[in-house]
């Protein structure tokens, strides 16, 4: 990976974050003691960040994301495929992608250690509709732990939001039939949870979503949870918290470079923490589309 040293530099700033607002003027005076030239653009809402990555001219070394996992999704959607490098500032609740690509949660912290950053190409999911998947989607469990995840929930919680949603949501038993194909190979069963993922370390690694799942293999991974009892689904936690991918009856783990996935009946969907309407949904992996800013290894 090479060394990219940041001097000009598009800051999208999304304020609905948890701590985008809070955040920011310590971001800026980081970057200004760091000598990147940063140009402060704030988001209105639900594709303002995508809008903004848009209009990059060109003259900027990266485009620096302030905001959750969302806000990265927004912006690797335009940026995939470019040569524009993206560089996470956390200020989500989760912040799965950047836990896992070991950036600092603190967003001016993160700033320090990214302008002297390594660029490193990430895989991409696109969907039929353009929009484009940077870390997992998900169907059942999953979707209902984000939809309960309210934001004045998050201010409050934070990212123990996530384990009381889930919680709740494993109470309510939400089983459903999947059909799926995975490059063409049809799979039908029933589950509690689905997962297409490009990363697998969530949370720093404290739960994986399968095995050998990661971001620049070239390939997507379909999971599929399908325990038989509230029991049986804490027995499939305890095997994802231990990273235990053994055979077993209640797991299903494929890898794919096109995926669609339907339930019935339709289920809500989610992706990289954000609501996203209902299944059908058809996920096409993106080799190394997306240039990412990681902290230099020592």
């Amino acid at each position: 990976m090479a060394i990219l040293t940041v001097r000009q530099a598009l800051l999208i700033v999304n304020p609905a974050s948890r701590w985008g607002r809070r955040s920011q003027d310590a971001v800026v005076r980081a970057c200004a003691n760091a000598g990147v030239d940063a140009t402060v653009r704030t988001t209105q809402g639900p594709g303002d960040a995508a809008r903004t990555a848009a209009a990059h001219d060109g003259r900027y070394d990266a485009v620096f994301a302030l905001g959750g996992d969302g806000t990265l999704s927004e912006v690797a959607g335009v940026l995939a495929g470019t040569r524009i490098a993206v560089a996470i500032l956390p200020a989500g609740t989760g912040n799965l992608a950047a836990r896992a690509l070991g950036i600092p949660l603190t967003p001016a912290a993160a700033v320090l250690a990214l302008v002297h950053g390594e660029r490193r190409r990430l895989d991409v999911a696109r969907m039929d509709d353009g929009r484009c998947m940077v870390f997992a989607a998900g169907v059942g469990i999953d979707a209902a732990m984000i939809a309960g995840a309210t934001l004045a929930r998050k201010r409050r919680w934070g990212v123990l939001t996530y384990f009381v949603t889930g919680t709740l949501a494993a109470f309510q038993r939400p089983e459903f039939e999947v059909h799926a194909t995975v490059d063409g190979v049809s799979i039908r069963c029933k589950a509690w949870a689905v997962f297409v993922a490009n990363f697998g370390c969530v949370l720093g690694g404290l739960i994986h979503l399968g095995p050998d799942i990661h971001p620049d293999d070239g390939a997507l991974d379909l999971c599929v949870l399908s325990p038989e009892s509230l029991l049986g689904a804490c027995g499939v936690a305890w095997r994802l918290i231990r990273n235990d991918f053994r055979p077993h009856p209640c797991m299903q783990f494929v890898k794919g470079r096109v995926i669609e996935l339907t339930t019935v009946p339709p289920r809500p969907l989610q992706f990289d923490g954000e609501m996203a309407g209902q299944t059908q949904a058809r996920f096409c992996i993106e080799p190394g589309a997306l240039s990412i800013l990681v902290p230099a290894s020592r």
